[in-house]
């Protein structure tokens, strides 16, 4: 059960997420795809590390996130086996836009992640309201 410091960090971390999506539709409405498709990942990391703040872990590294997530809460049935392929593919997306000069992301693609990203989060935040209102039972 989360802790009053833990219940802090995770809806601060939700808020970040839901910032990054509401960027992502901002960089999507003006056509800048690379940027859409960067927040809209940024959004599903930061959800991940809201749930994980539950269990109080962390991790430098943006694999260390991913793994923990997959395992605890993807592998163990809390959240549907489909939300690791939306996360691989954001994530690659998200590194393609960075890092590759020439990769060019689609306006449908960027369109289909953000969705995506939506869907997690609301995911995510339904669990994390579930949690804090056992913790008040």
């Amino acid at each position: 059960m989360p802790t009053d410091n833990k219940i802090a960090l995770m809806n601060y971390r939700l808020e970040q997420s839901e910032n990054c999506l509401r960027a992502a539709h901002r960089d999507l409405n003006a056509q800048a795809y690379k940027d859409a498709a960067n927040r809209s990942y940024y959004c599903i990391f930061h959800a991940m590390r809201a749930v994980l703040a539950c269990d109080e872990f962390d991790s430098k590294k943006h694999s260390g996130v991913i793994s923990a997530f997959r395992q605890r809460y993807i592998k163990t049935g809390i959240f549907p086996a489909e939300f690791s392929d939306i996360i691989q593919s954001s994530f690659n997306n998200r590194g393609k836009s960075d890092y590759s000069d020439f990769f060019v992301i689609s306006k449908d693609d960027t369109a289909e992640q953000i969705e995506n990203a939506a869907i997690f989060v609301d995911k995510v935040k339904s669990y994390i309201e579930t949690l804090i209102a056992e913790e008040g039972n």
